[in-house]
């Protein structure tokens, strides 16, 4: 089977080397297209069975799998220079952030496989979070398939469309308020005396940590911040600050801010 990825800049290309590296991948013809040179080369040089197509439309004619790495600016460009070359026996996949599979099987049709995805930075370093989600037209061996790309990168669930502007505030953008919050820590502590690269370390590692511990726990997210908090402790203390100043309730908006936009760029796309 062969899968080609158009476009591999940060996430495309960090998806890409990612399932590279998984050994569901082994039996796979790899291909890429970009039209920056220097990315492909460097895509090239990293890994050495990748096939560099010379345009858009060859990659979607000689492959049986397309994912789609281009911004929601240009993907009805791409779209329009590869429909042409596009079959029902080809699984296309978009992670492009507005664009519906409405909008996609307006291109290849309503009779198209078609899988929308939302990742996230982080599946740069292997812990990304994807959603994934698929038409009518897919079927289980394509989704497994789809499923293995995107779990070589981090973890992967199925959502449904309708859900995905929620997944852009709960995981797509997220990554960006974390580190707000790694950049605080870390600021408080040099103004403590810390040297910055130690701060950050300490910071970065409390937080992977808690994850972590979110995701192997059985207990509420309540009951661990209950657990941290010792009566009359420093924890308790800090805990009760960010209650005061509203700090639950403005990562609330932020989340709602990034879900808002989502909705926008999709109807602006309708």
């Amino acid at each position: 089977m062969k899968i080609g990825f158009i476009g591999i800049g940060n996430m495309g290309g960090a998806i890409l080397s990612g399932y590279a590296a998984a050994e569901s991948s082994a039996d796979m013809t790899l291909m890429a297209y970009d039209k920056n040179e220097e990315v492909c080369s460097a895509a090239r040089a990293s890994i050495e069975r990748l096939i560099i197509c010379e345009s858009s439309y060859d990659l979607c004619r000689d492959a049986d799998i397309i994912l789609l790495g281009v911004k929601p600016q240009i993907i009805e460009t791409v779209l329009e220079e590869i429909s042409p070359a596009y079959d029902t026996t080809k699984l296309i996949i978009s992670m492009a952030a507005g664009i519906k599979i409405s909008l996609l099987e307006r291109y290849f049709g309503d009779d198209a496989s078609i899988i929308r995805i939302m990742p996230n930075l982080p599946a740069k370093v292997g812990e990304g979070m994807i959603s994934v989600s698929r038409n009518s037209n897919v079927n289980d061996a394509e989704f497994k398939i789809a499923m293995d790309i995107f779990s070589s990168v981090g973890r992967a669930e199925e959502v449904d469309e309708s859900l995905i502007d929620c997944v852009i505030g709960v995981s797509g953008s997220s990554p960006a308020y974390t580190y707000m919050y790694i950049e605080a820590l870390t600021e408080a502590a040099v103004a403590n005396g810390m040297d910055e690269n130690k701060a950050r370390v300490f910071a970065a590692q409390s937080v992977l940590g808690a994850a972590k511990l979110v995701l192997e726990s059985s207990e509420s997210l309540e009951q661990l911040r209950i657990n941290v908090c010792s009566p009359n402790g420093t924890t308790i203390e800090a805990v009760n600050r960010l209650f005061e100043n509203g700090f639950k309730e403005k990562v609330i908006e932020g989340f709602q801010a990034a879900v808002d936009r989502s909705i926008e760029m999709g109807k602006e796309k309708e």
